[in-house]
């Protein structure tokens, strides 16, 4: 069986899940205890803390991880990224007191203390900014550190930012983007039959990643339209054209499109005539 190692706790737990389940893999029963569960018949889920999980890929512990790409770098472990799962989006920034009289990183004197969670990129980044800071390496909870004399900086992961707001604190650099990733060892399959399984389950990842914004329309509208409609239902590759038994003037067209496309399409084509339109949910999409 191919291993996955899965975050077990923390805000990437659930979406992960999620994803697998949606390619259409089964977990067998488990538990907020299990350890481990099948994926049907070839894959077997390890469920490890997120930040362990580039060292197990990297060691062989397992065949393929998911987790933040923040932890992957972190990690520094020679890993290759497969697939940007697009969930867990973040970034990775510097940020000061409120009151503090710095607005860049040029600002930042040497010596500084910068608490933070991620020691070795954030020396790597504060060093090619020419800057000699002190770092605290701390476990959590970073936000509290200058409150505290602590540290002056935080280097510390933001989504929203309302974390950093409601405890006075001030985004002033950002270090690096980051979100999901499903992560394998370079040439980590040996047989063919790995490498095979691996990229199958690549593919159904990558297929409801695809698939997540997007929405499947299916109108009729009449033949003499259909110019209009093209521009309408640019589609992946144009929208599929369909004759309706009797239909005479009219057919019907099929597109896949971008979710905060749907409204104006709609809207335009029963402008141009058209009827019987239904919007659905894709649940994977291959090219």
């Amino acid at each position: 069986m191919i291993r996955i190692a899965m975050p077990n706790k923390g805000r990437l737990t659930e979406p992960s899940r999620e994803l697998v389940q949606q390619a259409g893999l089964a977990f067998s029963h488990i538990s907020g205890r299990s350890l481990q569960a099948k994926l049907g018949d070839r894959f077997l889920a390890l469920f490890v803390r997120a930040n362990d999980i580039p060292e197990f890929v990297a060691d062989g512990a397992a065949d393929l991880g998911i987790t933040g790409r923040d932890l992957v770098r972190e990690s520094g472990r020679p890993l290759q990224e497969l697939l940007d799962l697009e969930f867990g989006r973040c970034r990775l920034a510097v940020a000061v007191r409120d009151e503090d009289d710095v607005s860049s990183i040029e600002d930042i004197a040497d010596g500084t203390p910068v608490a933070t969670s991620f020691p070795a990129i954030s020396e790597a980044f504060f060093a090619a900014a020419g800057r000699r800071v002190r770092l605290v390496p701390v476990s959590g909870a970073a936000e509290i550190a200058p409150h505290l004399g602590v540290a002056d900086i935080i280097v510390d992961l933001v989504s929203t930012g309302s974390t950093l707001k409601t405890n006075g604190l001030r985004e002033v650099a950002t270090v690096m983007e980051s979100s999901a990733v499903l992560v394998g060892r370079p040439a980590a399959a040996e047989s063919d039959e790995a490498v095979a399984q691996v990229r199958d389950l690549t593919d159904a990842l990558e297929s409801v990643v695809r698939a997540k914004n997007k929405r499947y329309l299916m109108a009729n509208v009449p033949r003499s339209a259909l110019d209009e409609v093209r521009q309408v239902l640019p589609g992946l590759s144009g929208p599929t054209i369909i004759d309706i038994l009797n239909g005479g003037d009219v057919v019907a067209v099929h597109a896949v499109i971008g979710h905060a496309e749907a409204f104006e399409a709609i809207a335009r084509l029963r402008q141009l005539g058209g009827t019987g339109i239904l919007l659905t949910k894709i649940e994977r999409l291959s090219p």
